[in-house]
């Protein structure tokens, strides 16, 4: 049995043109080498899997070969090249910096450094993962890679640049690399499965490609674990179920049931992808990314945000169109806050539930809005009254507040004129509705009220003199103390004094006082019922600057106890005490 290759070794660029989604790098080394302008020292940092190992490898193995052909591409035949390509190259060093990372195996690299290369114009080092070195390895290579022999070239290699010390840095060229887009990827993979005699179908390659996150490394590796699943033939649905990856159908399927209202469909969807095995979170995720691409392709300026495939791009371009922008927004607003309050839901799948019930309601909530607004403004007396039979519509339609027009007319206006001047009733799908203002029900229930109103209240006149009045006066200012007791202070500070008709005037210091209905309201009532009289008016005055005030407060208190004895002063701030205004 032959020895089985992976592919991301296999299919390792050799030179800068195969390098994949890193033209713009690739372009400066060769720029760098055909000028005579090579660095001492490089610094190639990025994520996983995006070439920079693959790069510096091609870069030390381009320096020193004799013979670069006219593209500035290794010759592959010149003794440095063969000795590279069989992996006994004197002139090229690799240092994994994740293991070999005490300041002793960076000593051993520095007097290695200091035996000029045999063969070759350069002797290079590639230092892997240099983040890994100790503080101790990073301060014995400063020197070293601050003033390297000519010969010597330093490429370190990162996928943690903000790790390396700032001296380090500033010693090297830095190269920034960045993740490989979708179509790269994706377009790679064709090559390699066209080499290695795979049928790939274009969905599932662009896939792989999305599920690789921009390393084209990962990539291959995932193309390999699938072609060993599914043999010869790659499929979208190999690559679904090899990758426990919830297929877009199910989205669509989702997003047709939420464009016509059909709620039992989409709970009987989401049942289904349950039933399969996958996580609610994991399915309201990847709905959102669904709104997404819908509302980004119904624009051609950001169709290039989509990653998918073009044959998945018309499918998506044809839903957008039954897929108005309002909803779409709607629908990306729920499924964020749902996703965002997942995890601290008790009851996850009922949670996704009463997601999926909103999201299939969004087409019908302007009619259904329209219905609820009918039902909850209906007045009390209309909804006691509903109509059994027509006749009894007609008995009780001279009731309904809704038919009651706003008028100025006098509260005594007879009810048959009332009727007679009822606003027609709208219609919706069929239905009649009447139109319905709160003020005309409220003012139909008050004319109700109005005979009870109407009637006579006995004149009830018991005299009382000065010393009654003050009686009784202190009597309610004590009794209200526990319910108002601004009220009650402010009352008490002044007595009231009884005029002619049962008027009783009192004195406020602040005119808002005696604006407080409720409160005065409960003094008018305690006072009519303790003195027998319902015809006395309360009447409130200002008193007069120099009129003396009474102290009612604490503070006041203190300060009347303080003009007469000092020496409480110099108690309070003894006992450090505070006073409460």
């Amino acid at each position: 049995m032959e020895d089985f290759i992976v592919s991301a070794r296999k299919y390792r660029p050799a030179t800068f043109q195969q390098v994949v989604g890193q033209q713009s790098i690739t372009s400066t080394l060769q720029n760098a080498i055909k000028n005579n302008q090579v660095a001492q020292a490089f610094l190639f940092t990025g994520p996983r899997g995006v070439g920079k190992t693959t790069c510096a490898r091609i870069l030390a193995k381009t320096i020193n070969c004799s013979n670069l052909n006219k593209d500035l591409e290794p010759c592959n035949e010149c003794e440095s090249c063969t000795s590279f390509n069989n992996s006994a190259s004197f002139n090229i060093h690799e240092l994994d910096a994740a293991s070999n990372n005490s300041v002793e195996d960076i000593r051993t690299l520095v007097d290695q450094v200091r035996i000029p290369p045999q063969v070759g114009s350069y002797k290079v080092y590639i230092i892997d993962e240099v983040h890994m070195l100790s503080q101790a390895a990073f301060n014995a290579f400063l020197k070293t890679l601050e003033e390297p022999p000519a010969y010597a070239k330093f490429i370190l290699a990162t996928t943690e640049k903000h790790k390396i010390l700032p001296t380090i840095l500033s010693r090297c060229q830095i190269f920034d690399f960045r993740r490989i887009s979708v179509e790269d990827i994706s377009q790679y993979l064709a090559y390699v499965a066209k080499n290695e005699n795979v049928n790939a179908e274009e969905e599932a390659l662009h896939i792989i490609a999305q599920k690789s996150d921009g390393a084209l490394r990962d990539a291959l590796s995932t193309f390999d674990q699938i072609v060993s699943y599914s043999g010869d033939k790659l499929s979208y649905k190999n690559v679904i179920e090899n990758l426990n990856i919830l297929d877009y159908e199910y989205y669509f399927r989702v997003t047709h049931s939420i464009i016509i209202g059909d709620i039992s469909q989409l709970l009987l969807i989401f049942n289904e992808i349950i039933e399969n095995g996958f996580d609610g979170q994991h399915f309201i995720t990847g709905l959102n990314e669904h709104f997404r691409n819908l509302l980004v392709i119904k624009d051609p300026v950001t169709i290039e945000l989509m990653l998918a495939s073009p044959s998945l791009k018309e499918k998506y371009r044809t839903q957008a169109d039954s897929c108005p922008v309002e909803m779409l927004l709607k629908a990306l607003t729920t499924c964020n806050k749902y996703d965002l309050s997942y995890k601290t839901s008790n009851n996850k799948r009922l949670h996704v539930e009463i997601a999926l019930m909103q999201l299939g309601q969004l087409n019908a909530e302007p009619k259904t809005q329209l219905t609820q607004t009918s039902r909850q403004t209906k007045p009390e007396p209309v909804a006691k009254e509903q109509p059994i039979s027509y006749k009894a519509e007609k008995k009780t339609e001279e009731k309904k507040p809704e038919e009651q027009e706003l008028k100025t007319e006098p509260k005594k206006q007879a009810a048959p004129v009332r009727k007679s001047v009822s606003k027609p009733p709208a219609e919706d799908n069929g239905r009649k509705i009447r139109n319905i203002s709160i003020k005309d029900s409220l003012d139909a229930l008050k004319r109700k009220k109005e005979p009870e109103d109407q009637a006579d209240e006995p004149v009830i006149k018991t005299k009382f003199n000065q010393e009654k009045l003050i009686e009784i006066w202190k009597s309610f200012v004590e009794s209200y103390k526990t319910k108002s007791p601004s009220f009650s202070n402010a009352i008490a500070k002044y007595e009231p004094v009884l005029k002619e008709d049962f008027i009783i005037e009192y004195k406020v210091d602040n005119i808002l006082i005696a604006k407080d209905v409720l409160n005065v309201t409960s003094l008018l009532e305690f006072l009519k019922r303790e003195l027998n009289n319902n015809q006395i008016t309360l009447k409130p005055v200002l008193p007069d600057k120099k009129e003396a005030k009474v102290a009612y407060t604490d503070r006041e208190k203190f300060e009347e106890m303080a003009k007469k004895y000092p020496g409480i002063i110099k108690l309070k701030e003894q006992l450090n005490l505070e006073l409460e205004f």
